[in-house]
This record gives structure tokens, C-alpha cells and sequence, in this order.
């Protein structure tokens, strides 16, 4: 239904400058997004605006200079890195007499090309949906309008209306299957909060080597790799915290400036894990030197999915492209880890996370002393198959002391799991 450009073409960037900041994007970031959907750059036009055009965005005589620049090139596809409106795209496209794609529909594009399951194609062609749908005219510029007398109607906008109506059943049906799809997330859900799992998530712009450390983390083979949006469908793992036991790992999509609106709705099922997640590890490219704005774009995007009351462990990532910075933990006030210095890719620091990221579970953990009778032997397997076992001892009664510590979860498990037949004396640590 809809005419898009193929991989492999050679392009003309276009770039402005704007003084409003909320409107300014960055230029490498473009550049990085271009080479990860697979286009050409075969040159970059350049300018500086106050505002946008409203014809051509760039102003009638940039636009020349972009008409011109495709022709001396012989390109066949002009990129802009800012979101143009249907009739601006319209109008360059006349007069480059080639297509013309904006930063929206680049990152979706890439979206497309990164989509690997089920749930992450029907995500992405909706957010395409969404976009394209005030873009079909375009399709139809060749037909003739409908116009009165008879011989003179054309079938321009019979075709038109016919897309769009099955443009708008495509969306429902979508919807549909992605219902069906969060209704069996939630079921996931379900069964991890039944089995007192807790999760964390993986978060941060993209290209921070979110999924570099969810590999090193987990021994996972999930594909990482140095371009933008390298992840797009969520990985889960299940891995093991010494003192704390089994927790879920959850590997999500990169975030970025100005992340398509239609992106965010489309992920609403995928970013729920982000949501309802008890720590979420926001992991920064410490090397870049747009690190800060990076921090603040996630922020935006984490309180654009209401994730942003839930508690943050920042992972600065990529020390080793850094001179003289070692592998800390640094705490606040009370003491509690906040920041936690490494880099995955080269195995620096990893200790160093393991510890924090204890701590900063570790009030989930609970200390006891359980005197457990001769006749009890059972439930004395399953503490040595828990590996909650600091010391053991027995009594002059055959009662063995068992000094154990384990997650709480674990903890109130046991304790609904305890049976008629097996008496428990349990004494805190504060009273042994």
C-alpha cells in the first residue's frame, strides 16, 4: 500500500539548526541512524532557521540547494532529520523529483528491520499505520480527481477512500491481536508476582550497551551490536543474586530524541515491564559526550510511560573508552549504591554491579535461626537446596541449629509451604 525506499540508496541529508532547543537534533545521532537503516550518505545539506518553512521547511532557496545537490549526486532519496508535515514532504518531493522520508518515518523504518517476533512487527506496522495514514494521498497523485459531468469522474478518490478504509480495519485488527498479546503478558506477569520474582529492567538511549551488559550478565547470546536500536523486542532472563536468589532481567528497546509518538502507543504492552519493574538499571555511555542530554531524553521518555517514580540504578557503562577511570560504586547519603562504574563489553566491574545491585535488594532479605527436629530432615534438603545455609549445629536433642539467610519471598514460600507433619521452631536473630 505504501511506496517505501529501499535499503541500499544513496541519500542527501538535510540538517538545520534551531535556537529552540526543544525543536534541535543532533547531527551524528542522523548520521548514525542513516548507516543503521542501511543508506548511502553521499552528502549533508546544512542551514540555520529560526522557524520551519511551511512550505518546504527549509525555505525556498535551501530548497534549490537540496534540489540541486540531488542532482549533482544523483540521488534518489532525500533524508531529513526533523519530522515534516504530509504537505512539506509533498511539496519537496516535486521539486527534487525523488522520494522524501523525515526522521519519523527513518526510525520506524528501522524499526521495521529490527522487528523479529511476533508482538514486534505488529507494534512497529501499527506505529507505521498511525503515520502514514494522513501520507496516502501521495500514493494517488497520478489519478484523476473526481470532478462533475459524466466521462469526467476519475477514480482518485473512490481508490483513496478504499485504502483508507482498509487502512483503518488493518489498525483494528492490530489492536486486536495486541490485546490478545498484553492480556498474555499480564498472565506472565501473573506468575512471576505468584512466584514473588521480582523485575528488573534495562533502560537508556540507545546504543548505550544495554544489551552488551544484559549478555555478560545472564551468558546470553541476545544480538548487540555498535548501532542505533540494535534491540528492539524484550529479552527476559532469569538470573540468581547471591543473598537475594532468583530475579527476572528484562532487556528493552533504546530510547531517543524525540521518539516518535506513534512508537511509545505501539510499545505500551512491551514498556509495561519497564513500568511495573521493582529497579530499573539505566545504563549511560559514560564516553559520550552528549551523555547528559542522553540522561534527560530517557527521563522524558520513562515519565511519558509513568515509570518514572520507580527506583533507578545508574550503570555508567564504557569506562574503558575513558583515561584514568576506574570501577567504583557511589552512594548517597545513607549510603545506598546509586551509580555503579563499568564496562561490559571489556568485563571491568561486574563484581562491582553484582555487589550494588545486592544492596540495593537486600532489604528483601531476612536472617533466621531455625531449630529443626530430628524427624524434620525434609525440610533441612530444601534449606541446602535454597543455598541459604550460613552454619549448622546440633544439640545434645538431635535438634540441628541452622543459621540461614535467604530472600524474603523464599522466606514466606516456606512458610505456606509448611505441613502438619514438620515441626518449625523459629526464633529471630535478635532473640537466638
Amino acid at each position: 500500500m505504501f511506496d517505501r525506499y529501499q535499503a541500499g540508496e544513496q541519500a542527501v541529508l538535510v540538517h538545520l539548526d534551531f535556537p529552540d532547543e526543544t525543536t534541535r537534533e543532533d547531527l551524528t545521532e542522523f548520521k548514525m541512524l542513516v548507516s543503521s537503516a542501511g543508506v548511502n550518505e553521499l552528502t549533508v545539506v546544512s542551514g540555520k532557521r529560526a522557524t520551519p518553512h511551511p512550505k518546504f521547511f527549509v525555505g525556498s532557496g535551501k530548497a534549490e540547494e537540496i534540489a540541486e545537490a540531488v542532482r549533482l549526486f544523483e540521488a534518489n532519496i532525500v533524508l531529513f532529520n526533523h519530522s515534516l508535515s504530509p504537505s512539506q514532504e509533498k511539496n519537496i518531493e516535486a521539486l527534487c523529483q525523488c522520494r522524501v522520508v523525515d526522521r519519523t518515518t527513518l526510525i520506524l523504518d528501522i524499526f521495521a528491520q529490527r522487528a523479529r517476533t511476533h508482538e514486534g512487527k505488529l507494534q512497529v506496522e501499527l506505529a507505521q499505520l498511525r503515520h502514514m495514514s494522513s501520507r496516502l494521498i501521495r500514493g494517488w497523485t497520478h489519478l484523476e480527481r473526481q470532478k462533475g459531468g459524466i466521462g469526467l469522474r476519475g477514480p482518485g478518490e473512490t481508490q483513496l477512500e478504499t485504502d483508507r478504509r482498509l487502512l483503518r480495519e488493518r489498525m483494528i485488527n492490530i489492536r486486536k491481536r495486541l490485546e490478545k498479546v498484553e492480556r498474555q503478558r499480564q498472565q506472565g506477569r501473573r506468575s512471576r508476582t505468584k512466584a514473588e520474582l521480582p523485575t528488573i529492567s534495562l533502560v537508556g538511549y540507545t546504543n548505550a550497551g544495554k544489551s552488551t551488559l544484559f549478555n555478560a550478565l545472564t551468558q546470553s547470546k541476545v544480538y548487540a551490536a555498535d548501532q542505533l536500536f540494535a534491540t528492539l523486542d524484550p529479552t527476559l532472563r532469569r538470573i540468581e543474586l547471591e543473598g537475594v536468589g532468583g530475579v527476572i532481567l528484562a532487556d528493552t528497546v533504546g530510547f531517543i530524541r524525540h521518539l516518535p509518538h506513534d512508537l511509545v502507543a505501539a510499545f505500551k504492552a512491551t514498556l509495561t515491564e519497564t513500568r511495573e519493574a521493582e529497579l530499573l538499571l539505566h545504563v549511560v555511555d559514560i564516553s559520550d559526550d552528549r551523555r547528559s542530554e542522553n540522561i534527560e531524553q530517557v527521563e522524558y521518555v520513562l515519565s511519558e510511560i509513568e515509570a518514572d517514580e520507580v527506583p533507578q540504578l545508574v550503570i555508567c557503562n564504557k569506562i574503558d573508552n575513558l583515561d584514568d577511570v576506574e570501577p567504583r560504586i557511589d552512594r548517597d547519603d545513607q549510603g545506598r549504591p546509586i551509580r555503579v562504574w563499568l564496562s561490559a563489553q571489556a568485563n571491568i566491574g561486574l563484581d562491582l554491579f553484582f555487589s550494588a545491585l545486592t544492596e540495593r535488594l537486600g532489604n528483601q532479605v531476612v536472617e533466621h535461626h531455625l531449630a529443626i527436629p530430628p524427624n524434620a530432615g525434609k525440610l533441612r534438603g530444601v534449606l541446602y537446596q535454597l543455598k541459604c545455609i550460613k552454619s549448622e549445629q546440633y544439640d545434645e536433642a538431635g535438634y540441628c541449629h541452622l543459621q540461614v539467610k535467604m530472600p524474603k519471598r523464599e522466606w514466606n514460600r516456606l512458610l505456606k509451604q509448611e505441613s502438619n507433619e514438620i515441626e518449625l521452631f523459629i526464633q529471630h536473630m535478635a532473640n537466638s
